[in-house]
């Protein structure tokens, strides 16, 4: 059956190999990504070799919320119907830290981006749905106001804080979800793949992306993730395994919650 899948940060990476994948498995699926013109290039190429409709684009920076809102519109407007959500997209080393409304930029690509458009369009995904959230090894202690405030913290902890709290919210919506209806999990796709993020945050080539590609691709369509919501896959061990200590932490998630929420709501998204 084939399914309609988006990806955000699919202009390289893993989210590239994981798009490459998924249409040469004959999917149709729709590209991510903050530059329009590398999105349409790369529209052009992967159109030239299957039915051009199988491949759509959608241009916004998920570090700008007036850009989260407009993306939300647009699919709704378009009336597209997601089998798949991968959140794929993350920021590791990034020249301007903060946003204009003071929000550290790597929460807000890496943790709270991720779970605005998983509430918003989550409503609107076909039954059995997946939601697929990139977390990582490096997952670090945080306070849930963390990710709502501007920070010095360094680019390591502040990217191992963001997918700690990506993994919490994504364990806690999935848990909460009805299994018949959507699944949601944290998958680390693999540690030090060859990424533009690793590159740019340690200076190696790093192991192929392909591999945490093929993950992606098994969490979006394979009976393993069935009845799955909830929990945390990690590829390093081939498993679904135990989160950082903080994810089982019920107050720290309930905060956690409240803080996205109340974030959700003040900057009125549906």
């Amino acid at each position: 059956m084939t399914k309609t899948i988006l990806i955000t940060g699919a202009t390289d990476g893993i989210g590239l190999a994981t798009a490459r994948t998924l249409l040469a498995l004959g999917h149709r699926v729709i590209l991510h990504g903050r530059n329009a013109e590398k999105l349409s290039t790369l529209k052009a190429e992967l159109s030239a070799h299957i039915e051009p409709e199988r491949v759509a684009t959608y241009t916004a920076d998920l570090s700008v919320i007036s850009d989260i809102k407009r993306l939300i519109n647009e699919l709704k407007r378009a009336g597209t119907e997601l089998d798949v959500l991968i959140n794929n997209a993350g920021v590791f080393v990034i020249p301007e830290r903060t946003t204009p409304e003071g929000i550290d930029v790597r929460f807000m690509v890496n943790t709270i981006a991720p779970y605005l458009l998983t509430r918003a369009l989550l409503p609107d995904m076909r039954q059995g749905a997946r939601v697929i959230n990139l977390s990582s090894a490096a997952q670090a202690s945080l306070m849930p106001q963390e990710i709502i405030a501007s920070s010095n913290l360094s680019d390591n902890a502040a990217y191992a804080k963001s997918k700690l709290a990506l993994t919490m919210w994504s364990m806690q919506l999935g848990a909460a979800s009805d299994d018949s209806h959507s699944t949601i999990v944290a998958v680390n796709p693999k540690s030090f793949l060859g990424s533009k993020m690793v590159e740019q945050a340690y200076g190696v080539a790093g192991g192929s992306v392909q591999e945490g590609a093929d993950i992606l691709v098994r969490a979006a369509l394979s009976e393993e993730f069935t009845g799955a919501s909830g929990q945390y896959f990690d590829n390093d061990h081939g498993r679904f395994a135990r989160a950082h200590d903080d994810a089982y932490d019920e107050q720290k998630v309930t905060e956690l919650l409240k803080v996205l929420e109340h974030f959700r709501q003040q900057y009125g998204f549906a």
